[in-house]
Formats: C-alpha cells, sequence, structure tokens
C-alpha cells in the first residue's frame, strides 16, 4: 500500500499520542479515518485538529469506545460501516494501550487485568471485529503496536513490569503468527508489528486516569507503599520516609517528563510506522533506543535483566524513565 489517499482507517486511541499523530498523518495523504478513545474530550481535540489539516474530501469520525470492552468494539465496527456506508476498510492500526499493574504478586489484580486486557484484548477484539471488513477490501493492512516491553520484559532493574510487558509480548507474537495466517488465508491484507522505545506520550497521565477513574493524583496506603518500594529500587535516599505529597509530585514530573523529554516524539513515530507501512515491513522498531535495546537483547538475552544490561541502556540510550 504505497499511497493512503482515498483509503479507509480504523485506528484506535486516537485522542493523545501516537493515534493523534497518525490520524493527523493520515488526513493530510487524504484517507478516511475513525477512531475512538475513552475520552471524549480528547477526540474532539483530535478531530479540530484533522479537520483543519486534512485533504478535502476526507472524512472523519469518532467513537467512544474502551477496547477492553468487545460488545463496545463490536459497536465500533457497526458504527464504521454506517458511517461511511461501507463494507470495508483499508487500514486498522491497533493503538491503543495503557502502563500499569506491575507485579502480579504485590500489585492489585483489577489493575493488573485492565493493563493487559486494554493493551492485548483490544487488539484480539478490534482485529475480530474489523477482519471481514479488511479482508472485503482489495487491499489491506493490520498495524498492532507493541513495544520494546514485547522483547524485553523489564523498565528497570528490580522493577516489576509484567501485566504491560505480557500484553506486549502477547501482541507481538499475535502478529507475526499472523504473517502466515493471512498469506494463507486473505493474502492481499499484510500486517505490521510496531515496537516503539520511548515515544513522548501522555500514556503515564491517560493510564492513571483510566485505572483510577480519576485525572487527580490519589494514593491509597498500598499505592504509597508500592511507589516508596519503587523509589528504594531507583536508589532514592530515605524512600521510607518519602510522604503522599513528594510521591505525588514525583509521579507528576515524571509524566510531565515522560512526554517532553522523550528522544523521539509522537510525530516522528507515526511517520516511521507510516513509511513501515508503505514499505511493507512486517516489523517497525521506532527509536534509535528501540534499535539499540534490539541489539542488546539479541546479543546477549541471558544478561537482558541484570543490573548491568540497565546501565549500559541507560548510559548508550539516554534513558531516563
Amino acid at each position: 500500500m504505497k499511497d493512503f489517499s482515498g483509503k479507509i482507517a480504523v485506528l484506535t486511541g486516537g485522542g493523545t499520542g501516537m493515534g493523534r499523530e497518525l490520524a493527523r498523518q493520515l488526513v493530510a495523504e487524504g484517507c478516511s479515518v475513525a477512531f475512538c478513545d475513552v475520552s471524549v474530550q480528547a477526540m474532539a481535540e483530535t478531530k479540530e485538529i484533522c479537520q483543519q489539516e486534512a485533504v478535502q474530501g476526507t472524512r472523519l469520525m469518532t467513537f467512544e469506545a474502551d477496547v477492553s470492552d468487545e460488545d463496545k468494539v463490536n459497536a465500533f465496527a457497526d458504527a464504521v460501516r454506517k458511517e461511511f456506508d461501507t463494507d470495508h476498510i483499508h487500514l486498522l492500526f491497533n493503538n491503543a494501550g495503557i502502563g500499569g499493574g506491575g507485579s502480579i504478586i504485590d500489585g492489585d489484580r483489577e489493575e493488573w487485568e485492565k493493563t493487559f486486557n486494554v493493551c492485548w484484548g483490544g487488539v484480539y477484539y478490534c482485529s475480530r471485529a474489523f477482519l471481514p471488513m479488511l479482508v472485503a477490501a482489495d487491499e489491506g493492512h493490520i498495524v498492532n503496536t507493541s513495544s520494546v516491553n514485547g522483547f524485553w520484559a523489564s523498565i528497570g532493574y528490580l522493577r516489576p513490569h509484567t501485566a504491560y510487558s505480557a500484553a506486549k509480548f502477547a501482541v507481538k507474537g499475535f502478529t507475526e503468527a499472523l504473517v502466515n495466517d493471512l498469506r494463507v488465508n486473505a493474502s492481499h491484507v499484510k500486517c505490521s508489528v510496531v515496537m516503539p522505545g520511548h515515544i513522548g506520550t501522555k500514556i503515564v497521565d491517560n493510564s492513571r486516569a483510566l485505572l483510577t477513574g480519576s485525572e487527580d493524583v490519589t494514593l491509597s496506603d498500598d499505592d504509597l507503599r508500592r511507589a516508596r518500594s519503587m523509589l528504594k529500587t531507583m536508589g532514592v535516599p530515605n524512600a521510607d520516609d518519602v510522604t503522599a505529597e513528594e510521591v505525588t509530585a514525583f509521579l507528576e514530573e515524571r509524566a510531565r517528563s515522560f512526554e517532553e523529554d522523550a528522544p523521539t516524539t509522537a510525530s516522528e513515530a507515526a511517520k516511521i510506522i507510516l513509511d513501515g507501512v508503505k514499505a511493507e515491513t512486517w516489523r517497525i522498531l521506532v527509536g534509535d533506543d528501540a534499535h539499540l535495546l534490539d541489539k542488546m537483547v539479541r546479543e546477549a538475552p541471558e544478561d537482558a535483566y541484570e543490573q548491568a544490561f540497565y546501565d549500559r541502556l541507560i548510559s548508550e540510550s539516554g534513558w531516563n524513565i
């Protein structure tokens, strides 16, 4: 698919970050886009931006949906058929994701399962819902967003990261399995797995809002205990004495830094992804840090979860998350 003009794309997580930038770049090339998100306000902002930048005749639609809810996903697919009066789409970007559920041992089960169900379940449900419309097109492409955490299940030494990593490994494995499944059963449909490194997005803020149901940072006693434990592994002095107010300030600064100090912007990431689709690349690494980490894991897989590995990653990539 060398040209997106005149095509129809479906995109999840279109309210902010890479989803917003993918929508902007697609409509600028004349591709009509239907996107969903859990935030009506964020979607409205994305739609307004896209309307200003879209090629004339390009169509946009939004739909409120939590992709971990299969009924919502199926309703989204029905709405796309009705809104665009079509039986087919050309592009499916399974982009929605959240972080959370660090430990399966010392964490909240509801948060763990919510993270897993958004990051993996959303990809599965949307693929099921929209595959018939992709197969009905003359050409199609599925783009599933995994992560570097889809081949390296960590964000740092002694820092649990189980729900997100498990989900992203599932996304990667599913997409790789689709390569042959599609070749046998729908050879005109291609697929790609996207593995970003540190991209400047609002995922930290968005994840907290979805998992807590509020944009305010409110810490329970368990939250405070786990936060102190995390700070201790990060070498923060007197971590056991850190107050709730200090933890809140730390979390807010971390969210700001994650978006604003990232080595790769969401706009740059979106361009890499779309260029990869045009090139029919099934494996799309996003960011120099992603390429470095991929190389490091392949060279020394047994060392991937040791302190020296993470120290090297920080030194060579500039990571500070």
